[in-house]
């Protein structure tokens, strides 16, 4: 028995050695013809290639997805070309889905019970399957069931708008506020597009100009347009289109290996995950869960100087979020997201996380040595009020 042991795979550190993304597609747009394996798997493929992993090499393919249905990481994984022996899981906790995967892989490499996994997000909702509810009698007609459960469906949390508006009374985020974050967003986002900064973070699933940025990306409001739109909630709301993030399609991926293959590899620059929390939150507090997720994160670093996190990717259901985020929790504008947020580019939903990690990639790993950040941090908030925050660390 003591010799089996000692022939197991030895416990180590996870390395996330490549990362990749599609462009973000508005629903029924960019994306809007593409089935979940046609969006994912060739992401999956270039994150091979990346990484120079040979598909037999995977051990397993973890992804998030929450509006699919069954087991999609199996079918991308297929339809990627990775061999039939490989296991697949799929993650649903909505938003942090994708990051969710991408913390499974790092702890499943960690435990020594995978030596390289594919992870991330993925999220087709212009091709998902219509969820409809069931009648309670042959009286009523069926309906459709959206992302967020409507209060007939026996859901008493708010929904997304409500629960951001609750945030900005409680914290007194004023409309003008909200509409500058967004306006300062696009700014960010249109400098990084004409830098080039997201060249090798975007696969382009065709070779045209569309396929290489965020479809939403391009929008380029002014002031003027933004405080001219209606809000959700009229007549005292702030939450706007202009403010928000709106539901888009996409898929993020990332190679998670081995200290051994890492090794193996020429020890090629990566990003460690030093470690990962949830946190949920009470009713009426949804829009607050980073944040809440976020204190959790700070409390378990043991003395860790958290001034010496370079950068945070934060995927914001609104700028409402985002001003509390920076403000209740002490981080420098400047440091949240320097390349446009989730108002800009729009939330993937299940996809959101992971591509916030193949964001901390970017900017971490892949852009030249000079300025990158030593530790950035990825949060978000998931429906249902359960915040997610992790750190990584650029080796």
């Amino acid at each position: 028995m003591a010799g089996s042991l000692a022939n197991m795979p030895s416990a180590g550190p996870s390395y996330i050695i490549a990362a990749r993304r599609t462009a973000l597609g508005r629903v029924g747009g960019l994306h809007r013809n593409r089935r979940i394996e046609a969006l994912a798997a060739p992401i999956v493929t270039a994150v091979l290639e990346d990484g120079g992993l040979d598909a037999s090499e995977v051990d397993e393919i973890i992804l998030g997805n929450s509006m699919q249905g069954g087991n999609p990481a199996r079918l991308i994984g297929l339809a990627a070309g990775l061999p039939e022996t490989v296991s697949a899981i799929t993650i649903d906790r909505q938003c942090a889905s994708g990051l969710d995967a991408i913390l499974a892989a790092c702890r499943t490499v960690e435990r020594g019970e995978a030596s390289v996994i594919i992870a991330g997000g993925a999220e087709s909702i212009s091709t998902a399957p219509w969820r409809i509810a069931k009648p309670k009698s042959l009286y009523q007609l069926p309906h459709f069931i959206g992302v967020e459960p409507r209060a007939e469906d026996n859901n008493e949390d708010p929904q997304l708008f409500e629960a951001s508006e609750l945030l900005s009374q409680r914290l007194e985020i004023s409309r003008d506020q909200q509409d500058q974050w967004s306006l300062r967003s696009h700014l960010k986002a249109g400098m990084a597009q004409e830098k080039r900064k997201f060249v090798g973070e975007i696969v382009p699933l065709r070779g045209n100009a569309e396929e290489a940025r965020d479809q939403s990306a391009g929008l380029d409001p002014s002031l003027d347009d933004l405080t001219s739109m209606q809000p959700f909630l009229p007549p005292s709301g702030t939450l706007t289109p202009g403010n928000t993030s709106a539901m888009h399609d996409g898929a993020a991926i990332v190679a998670v290996v081995s200290q051994e293959v890492w090794r193996r590899l020429g020890e090629p620059p990566a990003l460690r995950c030093v470690m990962g929390v949830s946190q949920g939150v009470v009713v009426g507090n949804e829009a607050g869960a980073p944040i809440e997720a976020m204190k959790k994160l700070y409390s378990r670093l043991n003395g860790f100087n958290t001034k010496d996190i370079g950068l945070v990717e934060l995927n914001e259901s609104s700028a409402a979020q985002a001003i509390a985020f920076t403000s209740t929790l002490g981080i420098e504008d400047d440091l949240v997201n320097p390349d446009g947020g989730a108002v800009v580019r729009g939330h993937p939903l299940a996809a959101a996380g992971a591509v916030l990690v193949v964001r901390l990639f970017t900017r971490m790993v892949r852009q030249p040595e000079e300025g990158r950040a030593k530790y950035g941090i990825a949060a978000l908030g998931a429906l249902g009020g359960i915040g997610v925050a992790a750190m990584f660390e650029a080796i």
